[in-house]
């Protein structure tokens, strides 16, 4: 009778195998599929947006080249027009010179032809003056004083052409120096404006490269989005593809459950839940019926592991689902060497249930469970030799063989 039990629970196990798989094989693999997709697009987004930031990077370098050549405009056109105010006090300064210059040369013209005609008319009338000088004198004193007069007036004559001819001469110097600065400064103009000319271009060029960095950073903002709605579309799909699988899934296990029903009551046995106390209890394991280890003594399969087992292994593959097995409370939800990560439920009365070596826990502490929510996620954390889940029952501070209370 225990050998029909038995096989009639591996025949159970097996069918429920098969059903949660060969159902959704075809939506899984679809799933599978997606999820590549999306991983490309991702991929694809990605470097899209290292594009996007280098962009951004050498769009902001030119513009701090922008705002320098700015600046650097600003003080050429500053030094353009000082340039242009001085070249024009400078022309200012020399219409003046010549102006004085041309004054001093009539000056000199006029006295040069003051002195001609006296000398001339020295010279011509050289004799009879002179005669009429010592005619004229009363006395000799007379007579020098005469003669001495005629002669400072010619020196007289001779010293202010020579003053009007250095008046000159000083003049035409500065006309002169002041043409040479003339010249200096409008050679400086020019210069500053061949460089302000040349700035001006490569001012030009480089706002004319920061519209072309506008227009790929929009092309490139404008991929990310295609991306993301690409992204957006592609999750809801697998949402879509997830929720199938689970129903599917769901009504595989219903069935399984349901065939194993049958079988066992055909086998003589009930496995409908079992109660302790007040508490009901489910199979914490769908995906798996496989007890690799039982309640009690055995050899310790790893160093760290008890050999005084107190609840029982499930075998079942990574990542399977783990359920409350009853409605309850989250008491402890968290990690030890020994268990991993673990799950403790209070059901009331005295009665808890233990999660063990998960791989990750979907509840925390104080929180509030229903029979058959996920709780967790089957792993091989702490001391365990493979993934499987730890499963026991606490009544009144000790634990009871679980095997009495739950059967898949």
């Amino acid at each position: 009778m225990r050998r029909n039990i038995k096989g009639g629970l591996a025949a159970a196990g097996i069918l429920l195998l098969l059903c949660l798989s060969f159902p959704a094989y075809g939506t899984k693999k679809e799933l599978d599929a997606e999820k590549e997709k999306v991983s490309a697009i991702e991929e694809e987004k990605k470097k899209v947006e290292n594009t996007l930031k280098n962009l951004e990077g050498q769009k902001a370098d030119t513009e701090n080249y922008v705002r320098q050549l700015d600046q650097e405009m600003a003080v050429i056109s500053g030094q353009l027009e000082e340039l242009s105010v001085q070249i024009s006090d400078k022309e200012e300064e020399i219409a003046l010179t010549q102006e004085e210059l041309s004054q001093a040369r009539e000056t000199e013209a006029e006295q040069y032809a003051s002195m001609k005609l006296r000398i001339k008319y020295m010279y011509e009338k050289g004799d009879a003056t002179f005669i009429d000088l010592i005619l004229e004198s009363k006395t000799i004193s007379q007579l020098l004083n005469r003669a001495e007069y005629i002669a400072q007036i010619s020196q007289y004559d001779r010293q202010m052409l020579d003053e009007y001819a250095a008046t000159r001469q000083a003049i035409a110097d500065n006309e002169a120096k002041l043409q040479a600065e003339h010249e200096e400064l409008l050679a400086l103009q020019e210069s500053t404006q061949a460089k302000h000319n040349s700035v001006e271009e490569l001012l030009a060029a480089k706002e004319a490269q920061l519209k072309a960095y506008d227009t790929q950073i929009a092309s490139a903002q404008g991929q990310i989005n295609a991306y993301q709605q690409d992204l957006a579309a592609q999750e809801t799909k697998i949402r879509q593809i997830e929720e199938e699988i689970k129903k599917a899934e769901e009504e595989a296990r219903k069935k399984a459950e349901e065939e194993a029903r049958k079988k066992g009551e055909s086998a003589g046995t009930s496995y409908t839940t079992k109660s302790l106390g007040n508490t009901k209890f489910i199979w914490p394991c769908p995906s798996s019926s496989r007890i690799t280890s039982s309640f009690g003594g055995r050899e310790s399969p790893t160093e760290g592991a008890s050999s005084n087992h107190q609840g029982i292994d499930i075998g079942a593959s990574t990542g399977s689902n783990i359920v409350a097995a009853a409605d309850g409370v989250v008491t402890i939800a968290t990690y030890s060497a020994s268990a991993g990560n673990y799950v403790m439920i209070s059901h009331g009365g005295g009665v808890s249930t233990v999660y063990m070596h998960c791989s990750s826990l979907n509840v925390s502490e104080g929180q509030s469970v229903t029979q058959g929510q996920v709780i967790a996620k089957v792993g091989s954390t702490g001391y365990s030799t493979g993934p499987h889940l730890h499963f026991g029952i606490r009544s009144g501070g000790s634990y009871v063989n679980p095997s009495n209370y739950v059967s898949p």
